[in-house]
């Protein structure tokens, strides 16, 4: 879900091992069923309590490892907080805001088009045109959000506000990621992480307190909070960062490219959601345009 600096270089040309394999697959799976996790939780509370509980577990899943706990410079502090907040805040309200209105299904197509937001805003911010491939896979990317989304736009209006919300919040993850990597390149990745769910628990707790009507109880609903904070908003970060030690973060990265994939499969299978065909091209072109947009220059 983020650019990482490579480690271990000497490692990364290896095949991946079993393990590895394994990494990757749970990586996939944890952040693919986030968007389930979601759909389940909000039969009984409101996004913003959603949004809370996420961060709330993450956190508390995430400081019981010890290298998150590692002190960050104190310089860094204002912008981890801004991390905080486009990274963590403002996208676990968007997202479960969203989906009261669209499946699982497709907020897990619509977010994998981050990868290409997140080129289109270091373009911008730096004023500095992306390589041919790169522009490349903008186009067809965008042409695949278009068609992922267009039954969607189609269809009510409250339906197509909720597709707005998902891309709004891909967006907000796309100025995250361009954030993030010089604060993880002097903090290390998981410190970051970690202070910047503190950060977002804070910002959210006030909300989450006042939305008295937001609060239920089913066991169900608080079953999935605590895997969409525990596993989703804390493993997986760990475990994603014991992938890209090990296989680098280029070739590690393509676990962000299972992740529509895996929200289709568990929405159709498990919440029997309906996808259209040309949702499923455009998700197909979504991934082809992300992977051209992440490749790294020549």
């Amino acid at each position: 879900m983020t650019d990482l600096p490579d480690q271990a270089p000497s490692r990364h040309g290896r095949p991946f091992s079993g393990a590895d394999w394994a990494l990757l697959t749970a990586v996939a799976l944890m952040w693919g069923t986030s968007f389930l996790f979601i759909e389940i939780a909000l039969e009984t509370v409101s996004p913003t309590v959603v949004a809370w509980a996420r961060v709330l577990f993450g956190a508390i899943a995430l400081g019981c490892v010890r290298a998150a706990r590692q002190p960050v410079t104190r310089a860094d502090w204002p912008m981890i907080g801004v991390l905080g907040l486009v990274w963590l805040g403002v996208p676990f309200v968007l997202f479960p805001l969203a989906q009261q209105s669209i499946d699982s299904s497709l907020a897990g197509m619509i977010n994998g088009a981050t990868p290409l937001f997140t080129v289109l805003i270091a373009v911008a911010w730096t004023r500095r045109l992306p390589a041919t491939y790169q522009r490349v896979g903008l186009l067809v990317g965008f042409a695949g959000v278009v068609a992922v989304n267009w039954p969607a736009v189609q269809g009510a209006d409250a339906t197509t506000v909720g597709v707005v919300l998902a891309v709004l919040a891909a967006v907000f993850y796309g100025v995250a990621f361009n954030i993030a990597p010089p604060l993880q390149a002097r903090n290390g990745t998981l410190p970051v992480i970690w202070r910047a769910q503190l950060v977002a628990l804070v910002a959210l707790s006030g909300p989450a307190a006042v939305d008295w009507s937001g609060w239920g109880w089913s066991w169900s609903a608080w079953s999935a909070l605590v895997a969409l904070g525990v596993l989703s908003t804390g493993v997986a970060f760990a475990a994603f960062v014991t992938l890209i030690s090990t296989v680098g973060a280029t070739r590690g990265s393509v676990a962000v490219y299972f992740i529509p994939i895996v929200a289709i499969v568990v929405g159709v299978v498990f919440a029997g959601e309906k996808v259209a065909v040309v949702s499923l091209v455009g998700t197909g072109l979504v991934l082809v345009g992300a992977w051209l947009t992440s490749r790294r220059e020549t």
